[in-house]
């Protein structure tokens, strides 16, 4: 069993507003707009002298659906492009027809971002756009399709001493990582896609294609595009290629997992180890709901259940192991300062331990939906708060959850300020319990914003979030995105009923 995740510890000295169904032939829906235009049998025609596309109820009901609670929303056609050629050429017809487009990558979305509430064509890239174009090891940058997973990628440099570094858990495409402004575990150490994408290729909304950025690491040349298009959502745009940065793999690695009497002096931990200077690879917090749930979770496999207490993830890394060793005992000294009651268990150089820490570490959300069988499902937030506010945020957080008498295990990237709080329900539960969960969801958010925060840290708005936006940034900012969105898409056809 894992050092890590054993009990092996030593005490440190001194809007579901009705219920909604899964994705399925009874549950898709279509809505309409004058607007825009459904897809006839000339379309239809025309974009299979493109590429392969489908009209099968089962491909299209697929299509329609992402990993989170909003209900599925189907195209009326799938295209499946092999290059940006071919999403160039799709785009044009749409264009033409005024026909709505909704580019898709792995569907691991969490708000709804492939719901086609327009009908019209879904453009999947994560099917056969899944080329690796150049890998510089001299440059430390890769430039792939869309469609390149980063699972697929981190395979191909396994050799190379590089890694694609941004892990938001899911074996999510690049395409979509970098539509949505994903990050993940090891925001803290190397930012998200916002920092880690330097260039894309995107077909515009009418079907021209425009090379933004390259493998350079800063320029001053004009507006910035990359960053631009980087959390569009596909509201501007298909992205059909992404050069992004890779990362030196430390030489060493050192994991912690250290608990704590409440979630407030776990949050103040995660500050002081960062004000230390502590050089911190990944830095996850999870409250006792959610290592309660881990234990249930993960009960049949080797390692011994973890004390059901707040507890903090580390990852810490660096090419002496002398000097990772410093700064290991740096952690453990700070965590003993703000929690005399902390409980530590370390590794140092285990290589082993680490992938399993990580590795339950990305269960959390299964394991969550799991305290709800059967067929568990979630709200899931992803608030995002000034570091100064994070102990405040996760300790609003857990108390809100009580105070509702809802499901909500609380966990999240404690180094980054980012906090998910897993809203889970099933088709068993009754309307006033699922106004409960909403009415904490909304409480949540609310708090985060009066804390000076952000709606999402990671998922991006989609559908889900929309009702939020204007909250946070108010009319003038709100007003100076739909500008930058009717000139890019004059027709509205990327993307539509997402972020605005």
């Amino acid at each position: 069993s894992s050092p890590l995740l054993g009990l092996n510890f030593r005490p440190m000295r001194t809007m579901i507003m009705r219920r909604l169904p899964r994705c399925g032939p009874s549950s898709v829906r279509m809505s309409s707009s004058s607007a825009l235009r459904h897809v006839d049998d000339g379309l239809a025609e025309r974009l299979s002298r493109i590429c392969e596309v489908s009209q099968s109820s089962s491909v299209l009901a697929r299509h329609g659906k992402d990993e989170s609670y909003h209900e599925c929303v189907p195209p009326e056609l799938v295209a499946f492009p092999e290059s940006t050629a071919e999403v160039s050429a799709v785009v044009r017809e749409c264009a033409a027809a005024r026909t709505a487009i909704v580019p898709y990558g792995t569907g691991t979305s969490l708000e709804g971002h492939v719901q086609a509430p327009e009908g019209g064509v879904c453009v999947d890239l994560g099917a056969k756009m899944t080329r690796i174009v150049d890998e510089s090891v001299e440059d430390q940058a890769a430039t792939c399709e869309a469609g390149v997973t980063r699972g697929a990628l981190n395979r191909s440099l396994r050799s190379s001493g590089l890694e694609f570094a941004v892990d938001p858990g899911a074996d999510a495409s690049l395409g979509g990582m970098a539509a949505c402004g994903a990050s993940g575990t090891r925001a803290v150490s190397i930012g998200t896609m916002r920092e880690n994408v330097t260039g894309l290729q995107v077909v515009l909304p009418d079907g021209r294609v425009a090379d933004c950025g390259g493998k350079f690491r800063k320029s001053s040349a004009g507006y910035d595009l990359v960053r631009l298009f980087v959390g569009s959502e596909g509201t501007l745009g298909v992205l059909t290629e992404c050069t992004v940065k890779l990362s030196p793999r430390p030489a060493f690695l050192a994991s912690a997992v250290i608990t704590f009497a409440s979630v407030r002096l776990a949050g103040e931990a995660v500050v002081t180890l960062l004000a230390s200077g502590v050089p911190l690879k990944r830095c996850e917090l999870l409250d006792a709901t959610t290592v309660n749930a881990f234990n249930r979770y993960n009960r049949d496999n080797d390692n011994p259940a973890l004390p059901e207490r707040a507890t903090l993830f580390l990852e810490l890394g660096d090419a002496a192991l002398a000097v990772l060793d410093a700064h290991l005992a740096l952690a453990k000294e700070i965590c003993e300062f703000v929690d005399p009651d902390a409980a530590v268990a370390s590794s140092l150089n285990d290589e082993a331990a680490a992938a399993d820490l990580w590795k339950a570490r990305h269960s959390t959300y299964y394991a969550a939906l799991a305290l709800k069988k059967p067929d568990g499902r979630a709200i899931v937030t992803d608030v995002c708060v000034p570091l100064s506010k994070f102990a405040d945020m996760v300790e609003a957080s857990v108390r809100f959850v009580d105070e509702y008498d809802v499901v909500g295990p609380t966990f999240g990237h404690a180094g980054d300020g980012n906090i998910h709080t897993i809203l889970c329900y099933n088709d068993h539960d009754d309307q006033p319990y699922l106004d409960r969960l909403h009415a904490c969801h909304h409480r949540i958010v609310d708090r985060a914003l009066a804390l000076g925060g952000t709606i999402s840290g990671e998922h991006g708005v989609g559908a889900g979030k929309r009702a939020y936006l204007r909250r946070q940034y108010g009319d003038a900012t709100i007003d100076t995105m739909a500008t930058i969105k009717a000139a890019i898409d004059p027709l509205g056809i990327m993307n539509p009923r997402k972020i605005l």
